[in-house]
């Protein structure tokens, strides 16, 4: 079960020539699906070659730079003729400017498109093996994030000790024990947990959009694998962020520390740092000990299992 996380545009409110604003497309195992859409979002997904077959959208606030991507997407699927439903994902009290901005060029969608307003604690997307669900976030507007949290697992199945203990040889028997069942071999019932480890934990991915470090990220990124945090400014700047309900990038990694996540992604990062974000890395190194990635526009990430490396 793969999930990649392709980010798209990762400027601050303005756009570079290196970097465009806010965007990232996450396939989680075949099901696509895109936080926010800045300017220019539909170009880079062709650029980096995510496609556009995604049917929700999940939007963490509306300033320009989050969703202005979003008419020229919907325009492109008409003139590709798309029929299937959009689901756009956006907080609470915001329907109306999402449905405003859609119909900016005068013109409807020729297909459905279905606006969700959502409030931190929501699911939002209710799968057979994972959820989304939105966090509360800090910024200047109504606003959330957005936590991918994977179901648990199944236990990891002991070949060795079904064969060498009980003696039951591979084949259908396995399956059934591996799914919970307890099967009959040479007159003994064998139960699955005596051959099948505990549940072992899925992934979690966290966007936070735009925010001032939270109390309640650091809970909803407790031992996530990946943490895309707002890390705007440098701490020379931190009266700027929090004048803007920005982070800076060591706020960001002591939101990581504290959660225990595994990766911090960097994004949102200011014009200011246009030549060089070396000072954003290094300040986020010095207060985080996992690993820290300084989000590129088209840099892919593959999220790993927290037991990968027992493969």
């Amino acid at each position: 079960m793969t999930m990649r996380v392709t980010f798209l545009g990762t400027s601050g409110a303005v756009p570079t020539t290196q970097r465009n604003t806010s965007s990232i497309f996450v396939n989680r195992d075949g099901d696509y699906l895109l936080f926010d859409c800045g300017e220019g979002t539909q170009r880079q997904m062709m650029r980096y070659g995510t496609g556009f077959a995604i049917d929700h959208l999940f939007v963490t606030h509306l300033h320009g730079d989050h969703v202005l991507g979003i008419p020229g997407l919907l325009q492109t699927w008409d003139f590709n003729e798309r029929e299937r439903p959009i689901a756009v994902h956006t907080p609470a009290g915001t329907r109306g400017n999402i449905k405003q901005l859609i119909q900016a060029n005068g013109t409807t969608p020729s297909f459905p498109v279905r606006i969700n307003e959502v409030s931190a604690g929501d699911v939002v997307l209710d799968r057979s093996e994972y959820e989304v669900r939105a966090i509360e976030t800090a910024h200047r507007c109504a606003s959330v994030g957005y936590v991918l949290d994977e179901d648990d697992r199944k236990g990891k199945f002991d070949r060795e000790k079904a064969e060498a203990e009980f003696g039951i040889p591979p084949g259908p028997k396995y399956s059934k024990l591996h799914r919970g069942e307890a099967v009959e071999h040479e007159g003994e019932t064998i139960q699955p947990e005596a051959v099948v480890g505990p549940a072992r934990p899925g992934r979690r991915f966290v966007y936070t959009g735009d925010t001032l470090p939270t109390e309640s990220v650091i809970e909803a990124s407790e031992g996530a694998d990946l943490l895309v945090h707002d890390a705007t400014f440098a701490e020379d700047r931190k009266e700027r962020a929090k004048a803007t309900a920005h982070s800076t990038a060591r706020e960001a990694a002591d939101v990581a520390r504290q959660a225990g996540a595994s990766t911090l992604a960097l994004t949102h990062i200011s014009t200011r740092y246009a030549a060089s974000a070396d000072q954003l890395v290094d300040e986020a190194r010095d207060a985080f000990d996992g690993e820290v990635v300084l989000a590129e526009d088209g840099m892919e990430r593959r999220v790993e299992f927290p037991d990968a490396d027992e493969y």
